[in-house]
């Protein structure tokens, strides 16, 4: 069986969730070609799981300060361009596609009449149970943007017909530092994210953001900046004892399997990041900041404590992997559904 595997390029935890699961496919020999798109190709990195993969452009959202930016979305976004390369794609040699939220692969699965399987976190708002919180607009962005035939929807306890997330294994128990603090805001301002924690000056920063170019300290010595790296990230992320994120599903996933103490800021107008940081809330398991200031940092890391939750996920990866090595047969999903702790 010969698959094409669609990767929503524009955020990093796409990318991370397809980097692990590539690693499983590749051990089981799973014939795999990647198509990855959102995102210029001078901003992608580590990219090596993926092989010679292709490249399109596809559609992503553009943001400014902390916020989706509508009328640059729309203005960066050639429609007439992605149905060119949605009708181009020639899917003929491929039995299947699977898709992350990529819509060229999904689109062009859909008009050619091949199966398609939806994995990753935006399919578990096709359950029932979330589908009807969201509002017409949100409801077309799921059935549409990368719409699959069959799909494995994410979530982070047990929910209908969603499975356990795909989250990177971790190599080590690495002894945390006292006071130090992940920051992963790569949608917010980077100046205004580093104002914020100046004054904080008893603790010690380690700031990832796609505007920095080399590490380096970031105006003040307890804040040290880092460029967006895989491998970088894991060793700082290992030995954070707190993780301020913007509210995507891998990061959280991470501190949570982690057991961090950890808070989230979701990017305005980005409908999947508004749900997640609603539902942790809701169950208490992070702190929800809706402007990075120091006033709101500070009361996060003074007194916020995140409820338990077991997240000793079973290595979805691997069972992905080898779900679809035996063929991705819709009947044998339910042992997929089936592995929560």
């Amino acid at each position: 069986m010969r698959i094409l595997f669609g990767v929503q390029g524009t955020g990093n935890g796409h990318l991370s969730r397809c980097h692990t699961l590539s690693r499983w496919l590749n051990h089981y020999s799973v014939d795999v070609d990647y198509l990855i798109s959102g995102r210029a190709p001078s901003a992608l990195f580590d990219m090596s799981a993926f092989g010679e993969y292709q490249w399109r452009q596809g559609l992503s959202f553009a943001t400014q300060n902390g916020r989706v930016d509508y009328f640059n979305t729309y203005r960066q976004n050639s429609f007439k361009q992605f149905w060119s390369d949605v009708k181009a794609l020639d899917l003929s040699t491929y039995d299947l596609i699977l898709t992350d939220y990529e819509p060229v692969t999904a689109w062009a699965a859909r008009l050619a009449h091949k199966p398609c399987i939806g994995i990753g976190r935006q399919y578990a708002f096709k359950e029932p149970s979330l589908y009807s919180k969201l509002s017409l607009l949100q409801r077309g962005l799921i059935d549409y943007f990368a719409p699959a035939s069959r799909w494995l929807g994410m979530h982070w306890q047990p929910l209908d017909n969603c499975i356990p997330p795909i989250v990177r294994e971790q190599q080590s128990e690495a002894e945390l530092s006292e006071r130090h603090v992940l920051v992963y805001l790569p949608f917010e301002n980077l100046e205004q994210v580093v104002d914020a924690l100046i004054p904080l000056k008893s603790y010690q920063f380690s700031v990832f953001h796609p505007s920095i170019k080399q590490t380096d300290n970031l105006d003040a010595p307890h804040i040290l900046g880092f460029p967006p790296s895989r491998e970088g990230f894991k060793c700082q992320f290992e030995t954070a004892e707190y993780v301020l994120a913007n509210a995507g599903f891998e990061t959280t996933c991470e501190a949570l399997q982690s057991d961090k103490q950890f808070a989230v800021k979701p990017l305005r107008g980005q409908f999947e990041q508004h749900w997640n940081s609603k539902l942790l809330a809701d169950s208490q398991l992070a702190y929800v900041m809706h402007e990075i200031s120091e006033d709101n940092v500070r009361a996060w890391l003074a007194g916020h404590q995140r409820a338990a939750l077991n997240c000793e996920w079973p290595n979805m990866a691997d069972n992905i992997a080898q779900w679809i090595k035996s063929g991705a047969q819709e009947n044998e999903k339910t042992r997929l559904t089936a592995l929560w702790g």
